[in-house]
């Protein structure tokens, strides 16, 4: 049985783990053995249950400009803790040499942790049988900031990489469209579709969300202003709106969301484990335009409102929002631009554009890269 070891770390949101955990059990349903080696917090909601799952002494940014990592105390991580988090990387391949070794957004991001990325590949280099080697990455990613980081993401490609994953739909949303590709880096990439998570039946009592204004933000603090709004723009309609808190203190969160709603239609909560069937039966959605909220809602067929995160010069889910409006209908507001009423009249536009399908996407991103990897595997032997 092939050994597939993937290498990611997420820091601020949840999303980059949740894909890799997707994709993990694709490979294991393809007959391969996966090994998720995760550097990111800690997270109860994710489900990594035969998984074979290796948690680093964790790391997260300090906020979205990615300037600075903190441990899970919060304090800035020390040379001896990030040392500690390469050696333990090391230690796991060599205990269990992989036959492929996939790295989750290096060496397209992440330099944070190049050191550690860096020590994995010559590690892998160094095996008696060097495993294939593959980048997988998001539709956008975020453009390099100088010709030298695109010249030292070429140069890490061209010595270590057999390929780079491109969880996307070229048709939809191609890599150029955020970086700006060679024609040697254009020859390794492979188109897999999105990665969607397996439709789950609804097996949960009752009818939550049925009818409601479904209202998400992510895992992290980025979101607070959304929620603050929202709860005032529940005020301005006849929907009931749930608020959907991520995050540690979500809890604490929703209750002050809750106190302070006064009446108004709606009701905060932390987030549940079954948001993706919520998704089915609500009138709309509300969130941001990250890679795994956007998929959601296109399996769905949902009307929605997209308030794309913009802040530190981010542009990867404005990119998002502007090519998924323009082909299914979605309302966007800008970050700047976002009111109780601006947010109130989109919701009520999303409701009467009503459901969808996204027909003709790939949403099997990760079945097929389990395929790509198993073609790879078969034309090195």
């Amino acid at each position: 049985m092939k050994l597939v070891t993937l290498l990611v770390t997420h820091l601020l949101g949840t999303g980059h783990l949740s894909r890799a955990i997707i994709l993990a059990r694709a490979l294991r349903d393809a007959g391969m053995q996966p090994q998720l080696i995760s550097g990111g917090m800690a997270t109860g909601h994710l489900d990594i249950s035969g998984i074979d799952f290796v948690q680093l002494p964790p790391v997260r940014s300090d906020g979205a400009g990615f300037t600075r990592l903190l441990d899970r105390q919060g304090n800035p991580a020390t040379p001896a803790l990030m040392e500690e988090r390469t050696q333990a990387i090391v230690a796991a391949l060599g205990r269990t040499p992989p036959n492929v070794l996939l790295t989750e957004l290096f060496p397209f991001g992440r330099r944070m942790l190049r050191t550690e990325f860096e020590a994995a590949l010559a590690a892998t280099r160094a095996m008696d049988e060097r495993p294939l080697i593959l980048s997988s990455v998001r539709d956008i990613l975020a453009p390099p900031s100088s010709a030298a980081k695109a010249a030292q993401t070429e140069a890490w490609l061209g010595e270590y990489y057999d390929g780079v994953l491109v969880h996307s739909d070229a048709e939809v949303l191609p890599l150029e469209a955020s970086w700006p590709l060679t024609p040697s880096t254009a020859e390794l990439l492979h188109y897999t579709g999105f990665i969607a998570a397996p439709l789950a039946p609804d097996n949960r009592q009752g009818n939550e969300g049925a009818g409601e204004i479904l209202v998400t933000a992510g895992g992290g603090p980025v979101g607070r202003k959304l929620f603050d709004t929202a709860a005032k723009a529940a005020r301005l309609g006849s929907h009931r709106w749930r608020l959907l808190v991520g995050g540690a203190d979500a809890a604490a969160f929703s209750e002050r969301l809750n106190r302070e709603a006064s009446g108004a239609p709606m009701v905060a909560e932390p987030a549940r484990s079954d948001y993706r069937q919520m998704l089915a039966r609500c009138a709309a959605a509300v969130g941001q335009c990250g890679y795994n909220t956007a998929i959601d809602w296109l399996q769905a067929g949902v009307p929605g409102v997209f308030v794309p995160f913009a802040e530190e010069g981010e542009v990867e889910q404005t990119i998002r929002a502007a090519s998924l409006a323009d082909r299914f209908g979605f309302e966007q507001i800008a970050e700047s631009d976002l009111t109780p009423e601006n947010l109130a009249g989109a919701a009520d536009r999303a409701i009467r554009r009503g459901r969808f399908t996204a027909s003709g996407l790939h949403l099997d991103g990760a079945e097929r890269s389990s395929r790509i990897v198993l073609d790879m595997l078969a034309d090195r032997s």
